[in-house]
């Protein structure tokens, strides 16, 4: 399983521009209800700056001459980013992941950060580990952690957006296939269910 892992990274680590912009995008569409829960279970922001946000990247995806304000996203992602020593619920981890995503995915955008693709794949799975090793009553080890379905599924899903972009034209049809698998199954990456 570790060798499946990295060659993920390093499949990612290989994509450039637009499908490093399509991969991010559509690993944040499995975070960003983590993000949006988290808001209102403990009130701490409007989480629709994060969704608009995610909208306007899906647009540029589908029309890459959209011209996009990316400093001020940037802003507004920055601006809503929770401190884990202000609330005391393990929500607040992966919605801090959310918000590092989309900083990366912006950062990438601007190109001031080309491997912003790595950081959220990184991030994503960083998410769904910490979720199991909070959410398990006992010890649990790095290999238990690696078979546990949701780190399962994190990793199919992950190589499953790689396929897709490696043997697909960069097009709207693209971006909704994108789409599809990332909120296809109805749930965020660590099972929470995205209607919430």
């Amino acid at each position: 399983m570790k060798d499946n892992k990295l060659t993920i990274f390093q499949q990612v680590r290989e994509l450039e521009s637009w499908p490093a912009v399509a991969f991010s995008a559509a690993l944040l569409e499995r975070m960003l209800p983590n993000y949006q829960l988290f808001c209102e279970a403990t009130e701490f922001a409007d989480p629709s700056p994060y969704r608009n946000s995610l909208n306007i990247i899906w647009e540029w995806l589908a029309h890459p001459k959209t011209k996009i304000n990316l400093a001020a996203q940037l802003e507004k992602v920055e601006a809503s980013v929770p401190d884990p020593n202000d609330f005391d619920t393990i929500g607040v981890y992966p919605a801090i992941d959310t918000a590092m995503s989309m900083s990366a995915i912006i950062l990438l955008l601007m190109e001031e950060d080309l491997q912003g693709a790595v950081v959220v794949s990184k991030l994503a799975q960083g998410t769904v580990e910490a979720f199991i090793e909070a959410t398990s009553d006992v010890e649990i080890s790095d290999e238990e952690i690696k078979q546990h379905p949701l780190m399962q599924w994190e990793i199919e899903i992950q190589q499953e957006l790689l396929t897709l972009l490696a043997n697909s034209p960069k097009n709207g049809e693209t971006c909704k296939a994108l789409k599809e698998i990332a909120i296809g199954e109805g749930m965020s990456n660590i099972g929470i269910d995205i209607a919430s």
